[in-house]
């Protein structure tokens, strides 16, 4: 079979089963928005599989287990992040009254200034005071990446706040 041929076929495939992948992943996620989205991606993953799903005894059936493993890793991707928002959310807030607004802001410009990871390790164990465990789970890297990360963000922030940064973030040198 030519590319040609190949491309043709695909295309007559594509005509004929994507707007039933669409409601397929729609019935599976519950998302409108995303049905287009994985019935697309599953035309590509077809596409890139499509000697083997050509040669399928039935290539509809193997691209509606395409879409059901696409919509099962984006549920439990979304179960996954709510797991991640609850567990953030879910730590008690502490309050401290009158609190130095010039200091506040001082260690919020320096915060916005670190890397998103390293920022979110430091926040989620030094303000959130979660464990290194617990921080590793809500950012869904390992023990080790959220120690390093922490160590290196705590260091930036030292060299970014100078002398009063044990005194803002609460940390001795």
């Amino acid at each position: 079979m030519t590319a040609d041929d190949a491309s043709a076929e695909f295309h007559d495939f594509f005509e004929r089963h994507h707007a039933e992948l669409a409601r397929l992943a729609h019935l599976l996620t519950g998302e409108a928005d995303a049905a287009d989205d994985l019935a697309a991606d599953a035309m590509v993953a077809l596409w890139h599989r499509w000697e083997r799903v050509r040669g399928a005894d039935h290539p509809a059936a193997y691209a509606r287990g395409v879409v059901a493993n696409l919509a099962r890793g984006r549920i439990r991707s979304a179960v996954r992040e709510r797991r991640r928002v609850l567990l953030f959310w879910s730590q008690r807030t502490e309050r401290t009254d009158g609190p130095d607004v010039a200091s506040v802001l001082d260690v919020r410009a320096a915060l916005a200034r670190l890397p998103f990871r390293k920022r979110a390790c430091v926040v989620l164990r030094h303000a959130m005071d979660l464990s290194e465990k617990e921080t590793a789970l809500a950012l869904g890297v390992s023990v080790g990446t959220v120690k390093s990360q922490t160590s290196k963000g705590m260091a930036e922030l030292q060299r970014l706040l100078g002398d009063r940064a044990g005194e803002l973030t609460g940390r001795r040198s």
